[in-house]
C-alpha cells in the first residue's frame, strides 16, 4: 500500500492523539471500500490453499491446505498483539515502536502519527505540503490495521509452497510465527511505514505499492533459502507425481485472481478522485485495471510459450501464468497505465517461465515454484515499476525510467536487494535454530506414509485408512 494517497486531507502535527471531537468522522465510503477489500485479501489465504493443495500428492492435501489456513489463526492473533505495531508505529528506520502493542489502536481518521524531522524538509520544498498525520486519512485507522493484516496473514503462506510433504507442521507453526516478526514486520515497516528506510514517506521512495518487495521477494526468497536448509522430499526428483487435483489448481488461482482486486485497488486505501497535474486520477480504479490487465497478459503468454514449446498449453500453465502477472504487477498496479499493465504481464510471465525451467536443472526442491514464480516474478515486477510507474498516473508516486527519472531505478534495486538480505538471512537464522531444537523435517516413514494422517490424524479423501478394521 502506498501511504501518500490518502482519501483526505492532511491534517496539523499531532505526537499523541487528537482529540476526538476534532478529528473529522470517517468517510463511510471509503471505509466500506476498504473492509470489503480486507476481506477479499483475506480471501486469498484458503485461494492459496487450494492453489497449493491441488499440485500434492493426495496424502498431503490437508496438510498442505493447513499450512495457509493456520496463518489466519497465528498472525490473526500476533497482529494485533505486537504485528502492527511492530510493522506500522512511529519508530525507528527499520522497526515500528510498541505504542500500538496489544490492540492499543482507535477509531480515529487522523492525528496519529508523529511529525518527523523529515516533514522540515518537504515543507521547505513545497510550502503546500502537509504533514502525514495518517495512513488513511478517511478511514478508522482499526480498519486500516485489519486491512494489513491480511497481507501479513498471507505472505509466509505463501513459503509454504517451497517446503510441502517433508515439513513437521509443528515447526512450521513456530517457523512462521518467528518470520512474521523478523522478517515481515521490519520489511513492511521499512517500505510502508511513515519514516520506513526504504519507502516514500520519508524514506529512499522506492516505489512498493501493495507488496512487490514486502510480500512477493520476502516469501519468494525465504522459500528458496528453506527448501535449500529442509533439503529435498525422499522421492525427488526420482519420483515426481502430477497434480492430484488440477481443478484444485485452477479453483485456487481463480480464488487469488478474485481476492488480488483487493490486495492491489485497495492498496490506494481510499476510492476518492483526485488530480495529478491537468489530470484526474482515481488511483483505485488505476490498480483494479492494471491488476486484471496484468492477469491476463501473464496468463496468454504463459499459453502461447507452452503451445510453441511442448505443444498443448495446460491448464495448470494458465492458472500458473495468472498467478505470476498478479505477482509481477502488485509493485507497479497504482503507478502504470493499462498498456504499461500488459507489457508487464507479458515480460513477467516470460521470465518466470524460464526461471522454472532454470530451478528444475538445479535440481532444487522448491516443491510448488515459490522462488521462480513470487521471488523471480516479485523481483521482475519492482524492477518494471522503476522502468514505467508516471505520476500522470498516481501524483503521489514518482516517474520511472521511461520518463526520465533513470534514479528510481537504483532506488528500487536498493530496496529489491535490502529484501533479499534480510529474508536470506532471516530465514536460515530462524530454520537453523527450530532444527537445532524441536528439529524441522518430519520421520521418513511419516513422509513416504504422507503428512495427513501422521502430522493432523485425518485423511482428505478417506481412501488409505478409512477401510481398515476397527481395533
Amino acid at each position: 500500500m502506498t501511504l501518500l494517497f490518502l482519501g483526505g486531507p492532511l491534517m496539523g502535527n499531532a505526537f499523541a492523539q487528537t482529540p476526538v471531537a476534532a478529528v473529522p468522522a470517517a468517510d463511510t465510503g471509503d471505509t466500506a471500500f476498504m473492509l470489503i477489500s480486507a476481506a477479499l485479501v483475506l480471501l486469498m489465504t484458503p485461494g492459496l490453499a487450494f492453489f497449493y493443495g491441488g499440485f500434492v500428492r493426495s496424502r498431503n492435501v490437508l496438510n498442505t491446505l493447513m499450512m495457509s489456513f493456520v496463518l489466519m489463526a497465528i498472525v490473526g492473533v500476533t497482529w494485533i498483539l505486537w504485528g502492527y505495531s511492530l510493522s506500522f508505529a512511529p519508530g525507528l528506520p527499520f522497526i515500528g515502536g510498541l505504542q500500538w502493542l496489544f490492540g492499543n489502536v482507535g477509531l480515529e481518521t487522523q492525528g496519529y502519527l508523529p511529525h518527523l524531522p523529515y516533514e522540515d524538509a518537504l515543507k521547505a520544498a513545497d510550502p503546500k505540503y502537509a504533514d502525514l498525520t495518517s495512513y488513511a486519512g478517511t478511514i478508522p485507522h482499526q480498519a486500516f490495521m485489519i486491512y494489513q493484516a491480511m497481507f501479513a496473514i498471507i505472505t509466509p503462506a505463501l513459503i509454504s509452497g517451497a517446503i510441502v510433504e517433508r515439513m513437521s507442521f509443528r515447526a512450521y507453526s513456530l517457523f512462521v510465527l518467528l518470520w512474521s516478526i523478523f522478517v515481515y514486520a521490519p520489511l513492511a515497516h521499512m517500505v510502508w511505514a511513515k519514516g520506513g528506510f526504504l519507502g516514500l514517506a520519508g524514506g529512499l521512495g522506492a516505489l512498493d505499492f501493495a507488496g512487490g518487495t514486502v510480500v512477493h521477494i520476502s516469501s519468494g526468497v525465504s522459500a528458496l533459502v528453506a527448501a535449500i536448509v529442509l533439503g529435498p522430499r525422499k522421492t525427488h526428483p526420482d519420483r515426481l507425481s502430477p497434480p492430484h487435483n488440477v481443478p484444485f489448481v485452477l479453483l485456487g488461482a481463480a480464488l487469488l485472481w478474485f481476492g488480488w482486486f483487493g490486495f492491489n485497488a485497495g492498496s490506494a486505501l481510499s476510492v476518492a478522485s483526485g488530480t495529478s497535474g491537468n489530470l484526474v486520477t482515481n488511483v483505485a480504479t488505476t490498480a483494479f485495471v492494471a491488476t486484471n490487465t496484468a492477469a491476463a497478459a501473464a496468463a496468454l503468454m504463459w499459453l502461447i510459450l507452452e503451445a510453441a514449446l511442448r505443444g498443448k498449453p495446460t491448464a495448470v500453465g494458465a492458472a500458473t501464468g495468472a498467478v505470476a502477472g498478479l505477482v509481477g504487477i502488485t509493485p507497479a498496479a497504482g503507478f502504470v497505465t493499462p498498456l504499461s499493465a500488459i507489457l508487464i504481464g507479458f515480460i513477467t510471465a516470460f521470465v518466470c517461465f524460464y526461471a522454472i525451467s532454470f530451478k528444475h536443472k538445479l535440481e532444487i526442491d522448491d516443491a510448488l515454484d515459490t522462488y521462480p514464480v513470487h521471488g523471480v516474478g516479485g523481483t521482475v515486477g519492482a524492477i518494471l515499476t522503476a522502468v514505467f510507474a508516471t505520476t500522470q498516473v498516481n501524483g503521489g508516486g514518482r516517474d520511472g525510467v521511461l520518463r526520465g527519472n533513470l534514479g528510481e531505478l537504483g532506488v528500487e534495486l536498493i530496496a529489491i536487494a535490502v529484501a533479499y538480505a534480510i529474508a536470506g538471512v532471516g530465514t536460515w537464522i530462524i530454520l537453523k535454530v527450530i532444527d537445532a531444537t524441536i528439529g524441522l523435517r518430519v520421520k521418513e516413514e511419516a513422509e513416504l506414509q504422507g503428512l495427513d494422517i501422521n502430522e493432523h490424524g485425518e485423511e482428505g479423501y478417506n481412501s488409505e485408512f478409512g477401510d481398515r478394521p476397527i481395533q
